[in-house]
Parts: C-alpha cells; sequence; structure tokens
C-alpha cells in the first residue's frame, strides 16, 4: 500500500497512544504538507527542480485531490517561479491538504476519527491508530536509512528530507541520537534535488519567522 507524502507525514506527526498531532510550531506542519505535495509531483514526473527554479515537466492530472490542485495551479503559472515560491503558496492550503490526508487514511482504515466536545462549544478532533502497521513501517523506514549505510529509496529520501526539515526528527530522536546521524543525514540530503530545494525553502521560511519575532535594533 503506497501512501502520499502528506499521509506518511500525518501518521509521524500523530502521538501513537493518543492519537493526537505533536506539539510542533505551526509552520513546521505547514512546511511539511506543502514540500509533501510537490514531491509527490516530482516523483510522479509532473514538475522538477534545481536551485534557482521549479518547472512544469507534464500537466497532465493524477487523478488525485491532493496533487492535482496544486498541478494545476502550477500548470497556469505565467512565469515560472523557484520552489520557495511553490512552498509559500501551499502553506496556505496546508489545513485542506492535511484534512484530506487524514480523511484518507480513515478511510483506509489505519485511523479512526473520534470527536470529542468539550464545554458542548469548543470540539478537539482525535485521529487513533487502527492499524498500526502503516505507522511503524513510516517510522521504521526512516530509522533504517539513518542508522544504515545502504543506498536508500528514492522515497525514502523525500520522507526523511521533509522529517528533517520540518522538525520532525526531533520529535522522533533524542539529542544524542539526532547528534550520531547528523553526518548521515546530510549525506542523505544531498542524494535529491527538489528535496533539496523544498529543505532550503523550509529553512529560509524559518529564519524570515524567527527573525520576524526577534528582529535585531
Amino acid at each position: 500500500m503506497n501512501l502520499r507524502f502528506a499521509e506518511e507525514i500525518s501518521l509521524l506527526m500523530l502521538d501513537d497512544e493518543d492519537g493526537e498531532f505533536v506539539r510542533m510550531p505551526g509552520w513546521s506542519m505547514q512546511c511539511a504538507f506543502a514540500g509533501a505535495v510537490l514531491m509527490d509531483l516530482a516523483l510522479e514526473n509532473r514538475i522538477d527542480t534545481d536551485v534557482k527554479k521549479l518547472v512544469l515537466i507534464d500537466p497532465t492530472p493524477l487523478g488525485d485531490d491532493l496533487l492535482d490542485p496544486t498541478l494545476a495551479r502550477i500548470a497556469q503559472a505565467t512565469q515560472t517561479h523557484d520552489a520557495r515560491h511553490w512552498v509559500d503558496y501551499l502553506t496556505e492550503r496546508a489545513e485542506e491538504i492535511r484534512e484530506l490526508a487524514l480523511a484518507r487514511l480513515v478511510e483506509r482504515g489505519i485511523l479512526r476519527r473520534e470527536d470529542d466536545r468539550f464545554l458542548w462549544v469548543f470540539q478537539s478532533r482525535r485521529y487513533p491508530i487502527v492499524d498500526g502497521k502503516a505507522e511503524r513501517e513510516v517510522k521504521l523506514r526512516i530509522m533504517e536509512v539513518l542508522f544504515g549505510n545502504e543506498i536508500p529509496d528514492p522515497r525514502d529520501v523525500v520522507i526523511l528530507c521533509l522529517a528533517d526539515a520540518c522538525g520532525i526528527l526531533r520529535e522522533l530522536l533524542s539529542t544524542r541520537e539526532l547528534e550520531r546521524v547528523s553526518e548521515r543525514i546530510e549525506q542523505v540530503r544531498k542524494l535529491d534535488l527538489i528535496g533539496q530545494a523544498v529543505s532550503t525553502a523550509v529553512w529560509d521560511i524559518q529564519s524570515s519567522i524567527a527573525l520576524a519575532m526577534h528582529p535585531t535594533f
């Protein structure tokens, strides 16, 4: 069963026990889902990227509601933009992308949706994991790449680049483990151009947000 990257990112962000999302900055979640869509389009040979630009290869729709709206928007663009531009654009749709990804995981029987009402006005939605195989498989692939020496599968390179750029690895590994695999992460990053481009875009956004929150005088 091949999941889209947005679905895999959703599983990585969910707490194993209570089905709630782990606490992380909103921009991290937004960038993770933005990058997930772009990377899926790249692996489907619909787009390609280099350091300076992201280009359309094939505008043919995939019949996938997670990817086709973005593909159509890229096809309609009257000028070429870099990956940062499209990450920025997709962060505005991040919540919609996440909801679509979660709905598909529920439909597949991997997650179960529960609505808890507090004080009859505030609603909190949880997604307990029904079939933990998919979640364990995603995390296992990341760990095998990080702590192994073999050349990883392209999909594993992508999910690792996303997890690293958006801070998800800090939720999965201890500080000591992160230090241990830092060289391996850098090695894997170099294997995928669009992964590099999206990661750079994410880090640029992070720097911009940090500067806005803590300006220097």
